[in-house]
């Protein structure tokens, strides 16, 4: 037994507590899902879970969320760089940006996002020109699942990014390797864990996203319907069993993506050594 004593006044009383919270706030709404599930009709529950309607929502949740959180692994790895690595001209005005989407409230960014990508609007009119539509389509629910999602990946990746000295690029320089090589041999091995971690966490943002979503897509059955509206409005019709059901379902494929991605995540932190 370890002498020392942690600041918390003692392991069961710290463990009794996050327990507690942990059932309150998660354990007991999502058994209540699960035991009201039980209670809907089997062949009610198999009709709702592989509707067309239902099956397009869930395309469209987890692809949205999943191309988003590509576009977000991505860029914002590069915007995180930027800012930790190089100083420049309204630096902190553009690292407080990027907490806006988590200041803003969802519907308000909805709002903007259709009015800046609409038809007639400041950047819509120019794609239009291109034969590109953003607001009422596919692609205008990812846009916002990307605006909402990218300060999860850069607020993850910036403290490795801080913690990471630059003298190891300036070694790797010393010694003949190129940028590429050293970017991807020494940096990003040590970023990927950060990054699959902000990677995961925009993606779950993005399955549960709603405010932002309802405004820019249309709400087309069959087309720009997310999953979390189509149990809104299966709730709104007082199909409780219908919206229970999806529910439920949604919550077990979400899980179990996030589950594989998080088990990926510690796989790559910590790689098996072979002897």
């Amino acid at each position: 037994m370890s002498g020392r004593r942690g600041v918390l006044p003692g392991f069961g009383l710290a463990m009794g507590f996050t327990l507690w919270y942990l059932g309150l706030l998660l354990l007991i709404p999502v058994g209540a899902l699960v035991l009201k599930a039980a209670t809907v009709d089997p062949e009610k529950f198999a009709a709702t879970i592989t509707s067309s309607r239902t099956l397009a929502a869930f395309r469209l949740s987890f692809g949205a969320a999943l191309v988003a959180a590509c576009i977000n692994g991505v860029f914002g790895l590069l915007l995180a760089w930027v800012l930790e690595r190089y100083d420049f001209p309204l630096k902190r005005l553009v690292d407080g940006l990027v907490d806006l989407p988590f200041a803003l409230p969802t519907a308000v960014a909805g709002i903007a996002l259709t009015t800046l990508y609409a038809g007639n609007g400041w950047v819509g009119r120019h794609l239009a020109v291109l034969g590109i539509e953003v607001a009422y389509t596919p692609l205008g629910v990812v846009a916002a699942l990307t605006f909402v999602g990218l300060p999860f990946v850069v607020r993850t990746v910036q403290p490795v990014l801080r913690d990471l000295p630059a003298a190891i690029e300036e070694a790797s320089a010393s010694l003949g390797a190129g940028r590429l090589q050293t970017f991807f041999r020494l940096i990003f091995p040590e970023l990927l864990p950060a990054a699959v971690t902000g990677f995961t966490l925009a993606f779950a943002r993005g399955l549960g996203e709603y405010g932002s979503v309802i405004f820019i897509s249309g709400n087309m059955p069959m087309k720009t319907e997310i999953t979390p509206l189509l149990i809104m409005i299966k709730l709104e019709e007082y199909d409780y069993a219908g919206a229970t059901a999806i529910a439920l379902v949604f919550l077990a494929i979400s899980f179990a993506i996030l589950l594989v991605i998080n088990a990926l995540s510690l796989r790559s932190a910590h790689p098996v050594r072979r002897g």
